[in-house]
């Protein structure tokens, strides 16, 4: 199972866990559904404190995973597979453009 913190502006907004079924859950923070209930990570995945799940990795997620030239240098740099999703998205996403960073979980630890 891997998992990461999902931050927004720097403020722990949620965690991303990919189950050892490759299945995916997206849960916001209670603190921070009480303290943000109207700032979301995305439109289509407004603030609740029901976790999100679904097969596929979320589409906003997959969007911040780097694509064409610098996607063929960062999975040679990590030696990760193009299709391993949330691999790429530890590996990449912790400096993303925009306000949303995603700061992996080592053995449910803090990294």
């Amino acid at each position: 199972m891997r998992k990461a913190n999902i931050l927004y502006d720097g403020i722990k907004a949620g965690e991303l866990m990919e189950t050892d079924d490759g299945d995916y859950v997206f849960q916001y923070d209670g603190d921070y559904v009480e303290q943000y209930p109207d700032q979301f990570i995305t439109f289509s995945m407004p603030v609740r404190m029901e976790p999100y799940r679904d097969n596929r990795l979320f589409p906003f997620f997959e969007g911040l995973i780097p694509e064409g030239w610098l996607l063929n240098i960062a999975s040679k740099n990590w030696k990760l597979n193009k299709n391993d999703r949330m691999g790429l998205l530890l590996a990449c996403c912790q400096n993303c453009i925009g306000a949303v960073s995603v700061e992996p979980l080592i053995n449910n630890h803090e990294a």
